[in-house]
């Protein structure tokens, strides 16, 4: 604190770095037993549980325990733990302005491209999808769950929240492509044989806010679609 009085310092430990920082090994241990549940295909044992994220039974069934005491995870009619509803009551309180205003914008973008569309943020070195809209009237589409989460070097949608920050040494040519064209396409890298067409979102501050992507598979006409999820990202961004 500055007083404008010289203070003498003794016994002041310095800083510690940001990784260095005291951490609750309880909740990391709670946090990494829900995320596996939450990202497992399949319902999973007390046993199944305690093998893969590599705890002892007991402590990870206190850990399941409170889990579902808050709702976080259930269980199946064997017993076995999954998500639970309290998940989405959590995730509904995620920027819940940026995804009610994004809602229809995927709609009508999922509408005008017969394609999944759906917005992503970034968090921490992850794209993280928070929303979903499927066409309503194709007679196909490809199913896209809201949670879903990559290393934001990959795939269209972390391509294209690189591209809307400002260029940084080391990054994808792809990034800075996108940057320059306005948006960002892969195939495969998320999803094997899916492909993905993406936009930043930039807010009227000039922040990229999210992306908004679409995945489908086989062929499209690539400038089409990008024609289309730029229009409906400038529109989000304009109406942040």
């Amino acid at each position: 604190m500055a007083t404008g009085v010289p203070l003498t310092r003794t016994a002041s430990p310095a800083l510690a770095p940001a990784d260095a920082r005291p951490a609750s090994q309880t909740l990391d241990r709670g946090l990494r037993v829900l995320e596996h549940i939450t990202e497992s295909p399949t319902p999973l044992s007390v046993a199944e549980v305690a093998r893969d994220v590599g705890m002892h039974r007991s402590i990870t069934y206190r850990m399941l325990r409170t889990l579902e005491d808050h709702g976080l995870i259930g269980r199946d009619d064997q017993g076995r733990f999954q998500a639970g509803a309290g998940l989405a009551v959590l995730a509904g309180r995620f920027t819940p302005a940026l995804r009610a205003v994004a809602g229809r914008h995927l709609l009508k973008l999922a509408v005008a491209t017969d394609k999944t569309a759906f917005l992503v943020v970034r968090h921490g070195d992850e794209a993280v999808t928070i929303e979903v809209v499927e066409p309503p009237a194709a007679a196909a589409h490809v199913s896209y769950r809201p949670g879903l989460r990559h290393p934001i070097t990959k795939g269209a949608p972390g391509i294209a929240l690189l591209a809307g920050e400002p260029p940084s040494a080391g990054e994808r040519p792809e990034v800075t492509a996108a940057r320059a064209l306005g948006w960002a396409t892969s195939t495969s890298e998320v999803i094997q044989d899916f492909r993905a067409v993406a936009a930043p979102v930039v807010d009227t501050a000039g922040v990229c806010r999210g992306a908004i992507a679409v995945v489908f598979a086989g062929s499209t006409d690539l400038s089409g679609v990008a024609e289309r999820v730029m229009a409906h990202a400038l529109a989000l961004g304009l109406d942040l």
